[in-house]
C-alpha cells in the first residue's frame, strides 16, 4: 500500500480529533460566558461540530469498506475511529446536561475540570499527529503518558468536586445536576485515555 493511501487513515484520525478539540473549546466558552438564555443556540453550535465529526468518521468507514490492504488491522482502525468519535459525543453530552438540568450558574470547579479535559484533547491531537510514524516516533509514548496523567488528574478533581457537592449547603436539585455534569466531564477524560490505550495497543501489536 502506498504512503499516500496510508495517510488517508491517519489524516482522518487527526481531522476527527480536531472536532473534539473544537467542541471542548466551545464548551469552555459556554462555561466562561455562561448565559442560560443562550443554551439552545450553544447546543445547536456544538451539535453541528458533533455532526461534522460523525461525517468525518463515516468517511473513514466508507474508505475502510472498500480497502483491500490497510496500514494497521481493520478492527483497530474501526475501534480508534469510534473512540475518537465518542470523545466528541461526550463533550456534547456535557453541554446537554447543563441545559437539561436548567443550570443557572457554572461552578468554578467545573471550569478547572474542563481545562484538564481540553489539555487531554490537545494531547490526543498531538499523539495522533505522530501516529502515522508509530514505528519510529520518539514522542508517541510521551503523549500517551501525558494523556494517562491527565485522566488521573481528572479522576482526582472528580472525587474532590463530588465531595464538595455533599459538604456545601446546596439544593438537592443542584447536587443532582452537578453530579451528572462532573460525571460526564470525567467520561471525556476517560475517552481521551481510551484513544491513547488503543494507539498504544496498535504500537505493541506492530512492534
Amino acid at each position: 500500500m502506498s504512503k499516500k493511501q496510508d495517510a488517508v487513515y491517519f489524516d482522518n484520525f487527526i481531522e476527527c480529533a480536531g472536532y473534539a478539540t473544537k467542541a471542548a473549546q466551545m464548551l469552555k466558552e459556554v462555561f466562561r460566558t455562561f448565559d442560560p438564555a443562550r443554551m439552545p443556540q450553544w447546543m445547536d453550535d456544538i451539535h453541528a461540530v458533533e455532526h461534522a465529526a460523525d461525517k468525518c468518521r463515516h468517511g473513514m468507514t466508507d474508505k475502510l469498506a472498500k480497502a483491500f490492504i490497510t496500514p494497521i488491522e481493520r478492527e483497530d482502525i474501526g475501534l480508534l475511529s469510534t473512540n475518537i468519535d465518542t470523545l466528541t459525543d461526550k463533550l456534547e453530552e456535557v453541554c446537554m446536561r447543563v441545559y437539561i438540568h436548567n443550570v443557572q450558574t457554572i461552578r468554578p470547579d467545573a471550569l478547572t475540570m474542563l481545562d484538564a479535559v481540553i489539555r487531554g484533547c490537545e494531547e490526543v491531537g498531538k499523539m495522533l499527529g505522530e501516529f502515522a510514524d508509530f514505528r519510529h516516533s520518539k514522542k508517541l509514548k510521551e503523549y500517551i503518558i501525558h494523556i494517562n496523567s491527565i485522566e488521573e488528574e481528572c479522576d482526582r478533581l472528580f472525587i474532590a468536586n463530588m465531595h464538595k457537592l455533599h459538604v456545601e449547603p446546596l439544593d438537592v436539585r443542584d447536587v443532582m445536576a452537578w453530579e451528572e455534569i462532573y460525571t460526564y466531564l470525567e467520561k471525556c477524560a476517560d475517552a481521551c485515555e481510551e484513544i491513547a490505550d488503543t494507539v498504544e495497543s496498535v504500537v505493541m501489536k506492530n512492534s
